[in-house]
């Protein structure tokens, strides 16, 4: 169950056998039927989640109910509403699955309590916001300056495994475009 989340651990540091005992005790694993959410807008959010098997989207519900993707997670991705868990303010996000789904959570108290025994779990969290952050960052830029082909075929070439598992509509609501144009690109491209 842990092989997952430990290679995903080596990738950006060197634990030890110890540190990796410490982690794994803090995490508990959860599993989610499709269509269920994880997490609703105005709840305290205690967990971080890290996708095991399945897959995930958290969005924004504007006043008028149109939604906002604002991430997918699959496979050795985390999801959560990050401000909510750090910040200790009720979420703002629906946080849904796509495809039934297993989980490992990590409570926020769990985590702050192994920063202080196995410090180098702050340097794998802090490389994951930056990452988080940087590619948020290029998310708008590309909405700024690209089209909707262009768009789509960045989002295709950064996340090949994921465009099969999702509906068109989603990443269209994503992209920020409406799925008819989507299809309209997606019908461009095939030729």
């Amino acid at each position: 169950m842990y092989s997952s989340i430990t290679n995903h651990l080596k990738h950006y540091i060197n634990p030890t056998e110890r540190d990796l005992q410490l982690f794994q005790s803090c995490l508990n694993s959860i599993s989610v039927d499709k269509g269920k959410f994880l997490l609703l807008p105005g709840t305290q959010v205690k967990h971080e989640y890290f996708v095991l098997k399945g897959c995930l989207k958290a969005y924004y519900q504007d006043e008028k109910g149109h939604r906002h993707i604002i991430q997918f997670a699959i496979e050795n991705w985390w999801i959560g509403d990050f401000d909510a868990f750090y910040n200790g303010v009720p979420s703002r996000l629906h946080i849904e699955t796509i495809e039934p789904s297993k989980l490992l959570s990590i409570n926020y108290d769990s985590l702050q309590e192994l920063f202080k025994t196995a410090p180098i779990f702050e340097r794998y969290f802090r490389l994951l916001t930056t990452n988080a952050f940087i590619s948020q960052r290029k998310r708008i830029l590309s909405s700024l300056e690209k089209n909707t082909m262009e768009r789509y075929v960045e989002f295709c070439e950064s996340y090949p495994t994921i465009e099969d598992r999702i509906p068109n509509y989603d990443i269209a609501n994503y992209l920020g475009v409406s799925a008819e144009s989507l299809s309209r690109v997606r019908s461009k491209l095939k030729r």
